[in-house]
């Protein structure tokens, strides 16, 4: 976790707000949450509905209404980056040594 610095009554975030209100898994909350980003922004750019969308990725309409809302603990980071495939997007995984020694390893998700 990020060395936290106090000003003027605020704390430095270290970038993981689920590690920062100490949830257990927040790593992988995180993550699901980044992919839900991208999917949620795919599915607007491609001015889906949600009957659609749920077509689309084989869901339900309520499972649908869940990721627009963010409410990603029904779903596993393998799930989520299946429906990225079948929104026509490319994932791809880069295994790489860590930068610091003193920090832990690290998971960042960015979409193009």
């Amino acid at each position: 976790m990020a060395k936290k610095t106090k000003i003027e009554g605020v704390t430095r975030s270290s970038g993981n707000v689920f590690a920062d209100l100490r949830l257990p898994d927040a790593d992988e909350k995180l993550t699901k949450v980044r992919l839900a980003v991208a999917i949620n922004k795919i599915l607007e750019q491609k001015r889906l509905q949600q009957a659609a969308a749920a077509k689309l990725l084989n869901l339900n309409q309520p499972k649908i209404s869940a990721l627009a809302n963010y409410r990603v603990e029904g779903f596993s980071v393998e799930r989520l980056l299946r429906f990225l495939n079948a929104l026509d997007r490319d994932v791809q995984i880069i295994i790489r040594p860590k930068r610091s020694s003193r920090r832990p390893g690290s998971i960042l998700i960015t979409a193009a």
